[in-house]
């Protein structure tokens, strides 16, 4: 699993603020609709019922908010940077400013968790998500993220 096949250009992006948690899972959802086709309704409800189990800020600024609906095809990621951090409740009690959300099918057991794994072991490293906070831009968003896997996979 690669975050090229996770991650569509079109769902990075670079917000100045959310005013709440469930803001940004407005924002979250809305952009998995525009970038693939995902009801934001009800990408709206399926991250507030997970958050509703547990926070998923999980230290070190950084949240991965998942949840998984019926007609996703695939595992899809959406990613925000925020330049005002937010409350997000994390393990840590520290604001998130880094946030990658995950969209799986109801069914996708071992993709769903792989990719999870996949975006903890990336977002884990403190230079990378300083290489992410210093760079705002959507697109340049996006090839950090692609080509650091990309590397670290190899």
């Amino acid at each position: 699993m690669k975050f090229a096949d996770l991650l569509n250009p079109k769902a990075v992006k670079a917000v100045t603020s959310a005013s709440s948690k469930k803001r940004l899972m407005h924002d979250i959802a809305d952009i998995a609709e525009s970038a693939y086709g995902i009801s934001a309704q009800r990408a709206v409800e399926a991250l507030l019922e997970r958050e509703s189990l547990g926070p998923t800020g999980v230290g070190h600024g950084v949240a991965l908010p998942h949840a998984r609906l019926d007609g996703v095809e695939a595992v899809v990621g959406v990613f925000i940077l925020l330049e005002k951090p937010l409350d997000f409740e994390a393990i840590d009690r520290q604001p998130v400013d880094v946030i990658f959300a995950l969209f799986a099918p109801e069914d996708a057991g071992v993709e769903h968790l792989k990719a999870l794994a996949l975006v903890s072991r990336t977002l884990r490293d403190k230079s990378f998500c300083a290489k992410l906070r210093a760079n705002p831009d959507p697109a340049t968003l996006h090839t950090i993220i692609t080509e650091a896997a990309a590397v670290q996979a190899a």
